[in-house]
């Protein structure tokens, strides 16, 4: 898996007249006008488009048109969930319905002492989960990638704040990790990204549809150092005004457990650290591969993931 280095199009003056134009007339039209679009930025930007092509050829047997239509959906989707991220910047969150499935996973872990790790993807639209999860028992410190434009930074962490949302920007000295690791010592809870690398390269390899592709592994050594339970977040985007947001358990860790002797799904005793974190990222990209072929249109990742 290459290191990711993208970030939301359209520059600060692009971004803040999108914010305008759904405050002024909403998303349907907007969406009308994406259909649009679609066909030429697929024209323009080969190598995202190529990606989802291979993606859907090779891990879904689908034939070229077949392909080529599925291609199409996924970024017409894509700029949906967009349009919907601006929405919510522009104060329309009450556009949306939203159903939470596994939310007493969440809310467990919440009346716990310790804290624990959120791990999400780029499938559906996982940001938006954190305007919906709103609670006050502990803080969320997000591990966000520190390249956004201004307006995206600033309507974010407007949103996320009154969520109790802390925003840790990944940066290249890693000190994101230093506070990751603060924020579990005391009690609170890291979300992060854990389908793109984004400065450290340690990866393990992983069987994930038809090829294998390599993961991250920052969410799960926390985890295991810290001997703290992983849950996987999945916000899928159901139709024009409405998300589900899945909340699934990567692992159960009883507190105070001797994690020498916890075994995995097997009932096999896991013997150490490496074997630990790997068990916790095959358990996620598990739970990833169940949502991607139930919603494999939503799949966001636009370059070529598999080996």
């Amino acid at each position: 898996m290459r290191a990711w280095k993208g970030n939301t199009g359209g520059g600060n003056f692009g971004q803040r007249a999108l914010i305008l134009l759904l405050n002024i007339f909403g998303l349907k039209p907007l969406y009308a006008v994406m259909a649009v679009v679609v066909p030429f930025y697929m024209l323009f930007a080969r190598k995202g488009f190529l990606a989802i092509y291979h993606y859907f050829r090779q891990n879904f047997g689908f034939s070229k048109w077949k392909s080529v239509l599925k291609t199409y959906q996924n970024h017409f989707l894509f700029g949906q969930v967009i349009f919907d991220r601006f929405a919510v910047f522009a104060g329309r969150k009450n556009l949306f319905d939203v159903e939470i499935i596994g939310n007493e996973y969440f809310t467990q872990l919440l009346n716990k002492e310790k804290g624990f790790i959120i791990v999400g993807s780029h499938v559906g639209n996982f940001e938006i989960a954190g305007y919906f999860l709103s609670q006050n028992k502990k803080k969320i410190n997000a591990i966000i990638y520190g390249g956004e434009t201004q307006t995206v930074q600033k309507n974010r962490a407007k949103l996320l704040n009154n969520n109790n949302i802390n925003l840790i920007p990944v940066k290249s000295d890693m000190s994101h990790l230093f506070a990751a690791s603060v924020a579990l010592q005391n009690g609170e809870i890291v979300s992060m990204p854990a389908d793109r690398l984004f400065g450290s390269t340690k990866s393990v390899e992983c069987d994930f549809l038809s090829g294998k592709a390599d993961f991250p592994v920052g969410a799960f050594a926390l985890a295991a150092n810290f001997e703290v339970e992983v849950l996987a977040i999945f916000a899928i985007k159901i139709s024009t005004k409405k998300y589900k947001i899945y909340v699934q358990p990567c692992t159960s860790i009883a507190a105070g457990a001797d994690l020498q002797s916890v075994p995995d799904k097997n009932n096999t005793p896991i013997k150490n650290r490496r074997e630990r974190v790997e068990n916790l990222a095959k358990s996620y990209v598990k739970e990833l591969e169940n949502i991607v072929k139930q919603y494999p249109l939503q799949w966001f990742n636009f370059y070529e993931f598999w080996k």
